[in-house]
């Protein structure tokens, strides 16, 4: 029998899977905020009733918002959604820390992906410096925290970390795409037919692995 969490959680899915059929590049309105906030609402609800840590509770309502503001049209819109998304990773770094019990010596022997996550923020702030304009730092900021949430999912036990650090790369993968979407790519480029589709399932397979890898 399935319990409270489950049941959150598959509708969840649902409400995820209709809104990248329906409303991923459809334009702003009502129906489209209300889906992709409730997607990701709806996880951290399920976290809340099945008592995760309020660390994971904090990210997934933090990314709700985020979401609800990325679907709203309008720079101001966007850089709130911007300062939410970072709020969250930084919501994360707090449950690593604590449930996940992340620890710099954990990255003893993972130089390679270190460097190469590193390298990877690097060029993506280079490409975005010139593209940004009056977003320039807000948007180095977010490249920052994303980085320290992702070296954070590095920095977890062995044991504890696979589902954690996927969803974590997958966080950063949506956000690059994203970020190429908003600033890089040029009009009409074929790119932008798939991105909000890679984007979102990306995004969403991310904040659903944190609330499996961190239940109860």
């Amino acid at each position: 029998m399935f319990e409270l969490p489950q049941i959150l959680a598959a509708f969840a899915a649902l409400v995820s899977a209709i809104y990248l059929v329906r409303f991923c590049d459809a334009a702003p309105g009502g129906a489209k905020s209300l889906l992709k906030t409730a997607s990701t609402a709806l996880l951290a609800l399920a976290a809340l009733v099945a008592g995760a840590p309020g660390w994971l509770v904090l990210g997934l309502g933090l990314g709700a918002l985020g979401d609800l503001l990325l679907s709203r049209e309008g720079e101001r819109a966007f850089l709130a959604g911007l300062i939410s998304f970072a709020a969250a990773h930084l919501a994360y770094l707090g449950l690593f820390a604590t449930s996940g019990q992340a620890a710099l010596v954990n990255l003893a022997g993972k130089g390679v992906p270190i460097l190469l996550l590193l390298g990877f923020g690097l060029v993506m702030a280079r490409l975005l410096w010139p593209a940004t304009g009056a977003l320039r730092w807000p948007v180095m900021s977010y490249i920052a925290i994303i980085l320290a949430m992702g070296l954070a999912a590095l920095a977890l036990p062995r044991e504890a970390a696979l589902l954690p650090l996927i969803a974590a790369l997958c966080f950063i993968a949506s956000d690059a795409i994203l970020a190429a979407e908003l600033f890089l790519l040029p009009e009409g480029h074929i790119a932008r037919r798939i991105a909000p589709f890679a984007i979102w399932m990306l995004y969403w397979s991310a904040q659903a692995l944190f609330l499996v890898a961190f239940l109860p």
